[in-house]
C-alpha cells in the first residue's frame, strides 16, 4: 500500500508549539466566524435576500474547507514524528480540497453577477434572481465543482510513484503530489491546468465584466450618498474576490517548472488558515446590513430581556 508523508514545518520542539497553537486559533476563529454568519443570516428575516442566501453558502463552503485540511495538519504539526497518509486517503483528501476550492471561486463569480443586477437591472432583479433560480445556481456549482474533484482524484490515483513519498506541503495539493510521479504526467498537468482555468480564470473574467458594468452603472447615479450605497455592498466581495483568487493563481495558473513548494506552503497557509478567519471579518465589518444584525444578536446575547 502506498503511503506519502508530509514535510515537517520544523524540527524545532518550541516552534513546532508555536505553529501549532497559532494554526489551532486561526481555525477556531474561522469556524466561529463563518458559523456565525451563517447563523445570523438564518434567523434574520431581513437578510433572506439572494445576496445573504450565496454569503451563507460562502460561508458554509469555508467551514467545510476547513475542517477538510486543518485537523490533519494539526495533527501533522503536534507530532514529533512524521505524520504518513495512504494513496486512497490523499486522493480523497484532494477530492474535497478541489470541489470545495472550485465551489468557493464559482459561487464568488455569481455573487458579482448577484451585484450587477441588483445594481444595473434593480426593477428586474426579483425576476431574474429569484429563489428557484438561486438553488439552481447553487446546485449546478457544486456538481460541477464535483465533477471537478473526482476528475482529480482518479488522475492522482492512477500515477506510478518513486521511491519519495514526502510531500512538501501539510495536505494533498495536486502540483506537489504530482511531482513526486515516476512517469509522464504530461496529461495530468494538462488536465489540471484546464481545471484551474475553468475555476479560477473564467470565474475571474466574469467578476472583472461585472464590476465594469457596475462601475459603469454607478457612476451614472447623480446622487453622492447613492453612489457610495452602491458601492459599499460590492467593496466586501471584491476584498474576498482579491484574496481568493489571488492566492489561487499564484499557485495554480503557473507553470510546472516554475512552481517553487516553499512558496506554494506559505500561500497554501494564507488561504487555509488566514482566508476563513478574514472572509467573515470583511463581510461584518464592511457590510453595514450584516453588521447590524450582528449588533443587534450580541444585545440580544448580552442584555437581558424586558418582561
Amino acid at each position: 500500500m502506498i503511503q506519502f508523508h508530509f514535510q515537517p514545518f520544523t524540527t524545532h520542539p518550541g516552534m513546532r508549539q508555536l505553529i501549532f497553537w497559532t494554526f489551532l486559533i486561526l481555525f477556531l476563529l474561522g469556524l466561529f466566524g463563518n458559523a456565525t454568519i451563517v447563523l445570523i443570516i438564518y434567523t434574520t428575516h431581513s437578510l433572506h435576500t439572494p445576496m445573504y442566501y450565496f454569503l451563507a453558502n460562502l460561508a458554509c463552503l469555508e467551514i467545510a474547507y476547513s475542517c477538510t485540511i486543518a485537523p490533519l495538519t494539526l495533527a501533522h504539526v503536534a507530532s514529533a514524528r512524521k505524520v504518513s497518509i495512504t494513496l486512497a486517503g490523499c486522493g480523497t483528501q484532494m477530492f474535497f480540497f478541489t470541489f470545495l476550492g472550485s465551489s468557493d471561486c464559482v459561487l464568488l463569480a455569481i455573487m458579482a453577477y448577484d451585484r450587477y443586477v441588483a445594481i444595473c437591472h434593480p426593477l428586474s432583479y426579483t425576476v431574474i434572481m429569484n429563489w428557484r433560480v438561486c438553488v439552481k445556481i447553487v446546485v449546478g456549482t457544486l456538481v460541477m465543482s464535483c465533477f471537478f474533484g473526482i476528475q482529480l482524484s482518479i488522475l492522482i490515483l492512477t500515477l506510478p510513484f518513486c521511491a519519495n513519498k514526502e510531500i512538501n506541503n501539510f495536505f494533498c495539493d495536486f502540483p506537489v503530489v504530482m511531482k513526486l510521479a515516476c512517469g509522464d504526467t504530461h496529461f495530468h498537468q494538462t488536465a489540471f491546468f484546464i481545471v484551474s482555468i475553468t475555476v479560477i480564470t473564467i470565474p475571474s473574467l466574469l467578476i472583472c465584466i461585472s464590476y465594469a458594468f457596475i462601475v459603469a452603472a454607478v457612476l451614472r447615479i447623480s446622487s453622492a450618498a447613492g453612489r457610495q450605497r452602491a458601492f459599499s455592498t460590492c467593496s466586501s466581495h471584491l476584498m474576498v474576490v482579491l484574496l481568493q483568487f489571488g492566492c489561487g493563481s499564484l499557485i495554480y495558473l503557473r507553470p510546472s517548472s516554475s512552481y517553487s513548494p516553499e512558496e506554494g506552503r506559505v500561500v497554501s497557509v494564507v488561504y487555509t488558515f488566514v482566508t476563513p478567519v478574514l472572509n467573515p471579518l470583511i463581510y461584518s465589518m464592511r457590510n453595514k446590513e450584516l453588521k447590524d444584525a450582528l449588533i443587534r444578536a450580541l444585545k440580544r446575547a448580552v442584555l437581558p430581556q424586558k418582561k
